[in-house]
């Protein structure tokens, strides 16, 4: 495996500061990793290598070092994400040839700061999925074993970062897809608060569930980014109208936080929980009792319930996004037709891959006359009691710590034709996401053979300074047990 260029922005900040390398050598030295291992991996739909390039030249000729958080930081974005000019396709057919007028709020921000925009990654048809194996362009394959997913539906992103194909890249996150590929390919992936990031320019899945959200090699990282994307948008009326910290203000200090970790026992007991899994959780929690920190048995009694909750509000919603994707005004359009319906019907069904199919099927139903208020209706009502139960139990703690995935990244194509069992993957993660709340996804150890465990923290609604201590903390503790070879 080829070594990480650079091994945070940090790091690369320093090297800028001591004039050891410039913003365009950046770019090449990215760009090599890139035509070494692209071909293994198939992260990115699209690069726009020489953008980037043009960029970096614009930096030099502007500033001779860091003027931001995240300045000269090469970026890959995933593919549901608008950049004006850079086509955009979500992973599938059905949006071949759309190239978006105009870029996402957060695009904006980041290139504004200075970051250089490597290409789009690949990713799970429209978010789809848990694996990165439901792309129209192929499947992607985990940097640390190509034989493996490197989860889903932020696969591309999940594994530019963790090859050293790029520095950071953004993802979304509607289920656990930020922090479900982070674990699997030993990164850092966090999601915000809903309404922490504008959605401004990312292509909707379930609108009252997407974010977006940085994957990085390090917390601090993702600290840099998430200070620059977050905040207030006039385009999207669902942001919070209250400041974000200053990167200066939200990075750690050294200090070992003054947290009680709370334990959600029932996780640690499910009967799909991998072996390897339960004794990643259980180092990490006798660990923490070493460091001195206190930790408390919760409960989330409805937590049973989140996986049924989110799938009926998840394709719901879906449904109703996706109605938009017909073939009259972009992207993919069928060839033969007879009429306007037949038109529909015929580009819907040639352009979107099965397992959006699927979601919108089951959308559909959900939201049918005779079966809204039996489906959709009572699925609201459950995400209030899951909601609440997050409430309650943040009053006896300050952080909860689950893990993240049931199980080690698995192979590819081994759950493909199991839909049930990939969408039992977001079993711990869903939740988050119902309830609107910041999570973030670090590594905590290895299984025996070798492959990476995620561990997740969970804050209260905006106290994402509260989630990066405790985060910053961990990954302090035995970076090199934790993280392993690069």
């Amino acid at each position: 495996m080829m070594e990480r260029p650079i091994p945070s922005i940090t790091e690369l900040h320093a090297r800028y500061k001591k004039g050891d390398v410039r913003p365009s050598e950046v770019v090449d030295l990215y760009a090599q990793v890139i035509e070494a291992r692209e071909k293994e991996l198939n992260a990115f739909i699209s690069l726009t290598l020489e953008q980037a390039r043009e960029q970096a030249l614009q930096l030099e000729k502007n500033a001779t070092g860091p003027t931001s958080p995240v300045w000269g930081v090469p970026l890959a974005v995933k593919d549901n994400i608008a950049v004006k000019g850079v086509p955009l396709t979500c992973g599938s057919r059905i949006l071949l040839g759309y190239t978006p007028p105009y870029t996402a709020t957060v695009m904006e921000r980041l290139l504004r700061a200075g970051v250089l925009l490597l290409g789009k990654t690949n990713m799970d048809e429209f978010a789809m999925g848990s694996s990165g194996e439901h792309s129209y362009f192929g499947p992607t394959r985990n940097p640390l074993d190509p034989a493996r997913v490197p989860g889903g539906s932020s696969s591309g992103s999940a594994a530019a970062v963790a090859s050293g194909e790029a520095l950071a890249a953004l993802g979304s996150d509607t289920g656990g897809s930020i922090r479900q590929p982070a674990a699997f390919t030993g990164i850092v992936g966090f999601k915000p608060s809903y309404g922490r990031v504008s959605r401004w320019g990312l292509v909707a899945f379930a609108s009252s569930l997407d974010q977006i959200g940085p994957m990085t090699l390090t917390v601090d990282d993702a600290i840099r980014l998430y200070a620059i994307m977050g905040g207030m948008d006039p385009h999207d009326a669902t942001t919070v109208d209250q400041p974000v910290h200053s990167y200066e203000e939200l990075r750690w200090d050294g200090r070992r936080p003054s947290l009680r970790v709370g334990v959600v026992r029932t996780f640690l007991e499910e009967e799909g929980l991998d072996p390897s899994v339960r004794q990643v959780m259980a180092r990490v929690m006798t660990r923490l009792e070493q460091e001195g920190l206190t930790l408390v048995d919760v409960d989330l009694p409805h937590q049973r319930y989140a996986i049924p909750t989110y799938y009926l509000v998840a394709t719901s919603e879906a449904s109703s996004n996706l109605s938009r994707f017909d073939g009259g005004r972009y992207g993919y359009r069928a060839k033969t037709y007879e009429d306007l319906e037949d038109m529909y019907a015929r580009t819907r069904g040639e352009g979107f891959g099965e397992e959006v199919k699927r979601r919108i099927m089951l959308g559909t139903f959900a939201l049918s006359s005779g079966y809204a208020e039996d489906f959709y209706g009572k699925a609201l009502r459950v995400r209030r009691l899951i909601r609440e139960d997050f409430v309650q139990a943040f009053r006896q703690v300050d952080v909860l710590l689950t893990p993240v995935t049931p199980y080690p990244p698995f192979r590819l194509g081994e759950k493909v034709d199991d839909p049930l069992s990939l969408y039992l993957a977001d079993l711990f993660t869903v939740s988050v996401n119902l309830a609107g709340l910041p999570a973030l996804s670090q590594p905590g150890g290895r299984t025996p053979e070798g492959l990476p465990v995620g561990i997740q923290w969970i804050a209260p609604y905006l106290e994402e300074k509260t989630l990066f201590q405790m985060a910053s903390f961990w990954e302090s503790l035995d970076k090199e047990e934790i993280h392993g070879a690069s």
